[in-house]
């Protein structure tokens, strides 16, 4: 197998400054509002959302009252403020994963933001029984760590190099459960091409237009998971967008494209 090409670089620092369209995403949200109780309701089973760097659950309060609305069961990582990979984290999360399972005997649909898509990652491949789907937004599981606009903002955080994310992580490894990557080749933060997984039987990349700042109330990315989530557990399936919003959504990357 291929790997991503260590020589991707950052985003620009035109993206990089263009970060401030999150804020009109987030208004856009709610001009939305309409037309986003209208998606797909699901079945009811728990999701578990982890936020991005430097962020906490608070961060991910309208993604949940969304997920609420559609008919899910949200929940916040309850870990307080995401300031990188630390001792005792694993352990944590998945205590916190069978909580959530115990609770509702149910498998555990997961969506992660940036870093937090890192963890969900991770926590699908420690414990895949009790994982139903993936989700990530905008998170950089492939090829050069130091491909973003945020890695020294995690070593000030962490305290430690970025390199040991990947080091302790191993997420370049995709998990054995179904696995959507959502990502925008506008990101001004992390490289789009470090969010490209290879295409399987249960694995796809899903592009959106957008900032990574706003991933987490971009009204692109909620028509996404609306669309991930309400499938019947078993039956996943790649994700077509639906030939009314077909145009919304470019043609997806494959990896074998970016792949050295």
């Amino acid at each position: 197998m291929q790997a991503v090409s260590s020589e991707i670089k950052a985003p620009s620092l035109f993206l990089f400054w263009a970060e401030w369209r999150a804020a009109l995403e987030f208004g856009s949200l709610t001009l939305s509002l309409p037309w986003l109780g209208t998606l797909p309701k699901g079945d009811g089973h728990p999701v578990l959302v982890l936020p991005g760097l430097s962020a906490d659950d608070s961060s991910t309060v309208a993604l949940r009252m969304f997920l609420r609305n559609r008919g899910y069961e949200p929940y916040g990582w309850n870990l307080g403020r995401n300031v990188g990979y630390r001792s005792g984290m694993r352990e944590r999360q998945i205590e916190r994963l069978k909580e959530i399972h115990e609770r509702h005997g149910q498998k555990v649909s997961l969506i992660g933001w940036s870093l937090g898509g890192l963890y969900a990652r991770e926590l699908a491949k420690q414990a895949p029984d009790l994982v139903r789907q993936v989700i990530t937004l905008g998170s950089p599981f492939k090829g050069n760590p130091r491909a973003s606009n945020a890695w020294r903002l995690y070593e000030s955080l962490s305290g430690h190099s970025v390199d040991k994310v990947r080091e302790s992580l191993h997420v370049e490894v995709p998990p054995d459960v179904p696995f959507s990557s959502v990502y925008s080749r506008t990101d001004g933060i992390v490289a789009w091409e470090c969010s490209i997984e290879e295409e399987g039987e249960k694995r796809e990349n899903i592009e959106i237009r957008g900032s990574h700042c706003g991933l987490g109330h971009n009204p692109l990315a909620y028509y996404v998971i609306a669309d991930r989530l309400a499938q019947k557990e078993g039956g996943w399936r790649p994700f077509k967008g639906g030939e009314a919003y077909r145009g919304w959504f470019p043609e997806p990357a494959r990896y074998a494209d970016i792949a050295s």
